[in-house]
């Protein structure tokens, strides 16, 4: 039986992503959107307070694993849509857990990360211990990371209100994106250049990158998961 297909939506705080992943669910009849982290669950409402409170603390390694912990917990939920034939959208996902760990290894500001930038983590800089507990979380039929400058990122609204939304990490959290998301390698990742572009414009911009993948339409293939 034919399946829907997975569509992730990455990108920096407040680049718009939360918007277009709401704009491009809609465009399918059939659609789940799920918004990563879930703080409505038990982890997620852990994950909640650590972003809101910067008095609460959890080490690194701690917190990348609530993190994918929280993916975990909408796995079966992802898999029984995508089986009925919804097209599941995703904001965030885990490029999000492995980009923002790497960025906090090598920043030196207490509100960030609980090494401060020490460099004695070396785990929090192998790509493959990050990606690890993710393994066997299905992967995305497609992948888009908007992407824009972070001089135009600081100007929009409500930037600078969660922990992670200050524009030295954000810069090198963007940098570790692009490191993680390799294009070249896997064509299903697409990175997007969204620029001053209006809403609009960049929900044309990626529904035509959505077409061009063939991701909105039912498929035969198999799931396939993270390795």
């Amino acid at each position: 039986m034919p399946r829907g297909q997975l569509i992730l939506i990455e990108g920096l705080d407040r680049s718009g992503k939360s918007t277009q992943a709401s704009i491009l669910a809609s465009k399918f009849s059939q659609n789940k959107l799920i918004k990563f982290p879930n703080r409505s669950t038990a982890i997620g409402k852990i994950i909640n307070e650590y972003l809101t409170n910067t008095a609460f603390q959890l080490n690194d390694q701690s917190t990348h694993l609530l993190f994918s912990a929280n993916r975990w917990e909408l796995n079966r939920e992802m898999q029984d849509l995508l089986n009925l034939g919804y097209f599941v959208v995703l904001d965030r996902y885990i490029y999000s857990g492995i980009a923002y760990t790497l960025a906090k290894n090598d920043i030196d500001d207490s509100r960030i990360s609980s090494s401060s930038g020490g460099g004695e983590n070396t785990n929090l800089a192998d790509i493959d211990w990050l990606l690890g507990p993710d393994k066997g979380l299905p992967k995305p039929d497609l992948t888009l990371f908007l992407t824009l400058s972070m001089e135009e990122i600081s100007k929009r609204k409500g930037w600078g209100e969660e922990r992670y939304e200050l524009q030295q990490f954000q810069n090198k959290v963007k940098q570790c994106f692009l490191k993680v998301l390799n294009n070249t390698e896997d064509p299903s990742i697409e990175i997007v250049d969204v620029g001053a572009n209006s809403i609009d414009q960049v929900s044309n911009q990626i529904w035509d990158i959505v077409v061009s993948h063939g991701a909105n339409v039912l498929v035969d293939k198999p799931i396939a998961f993270i390795t």
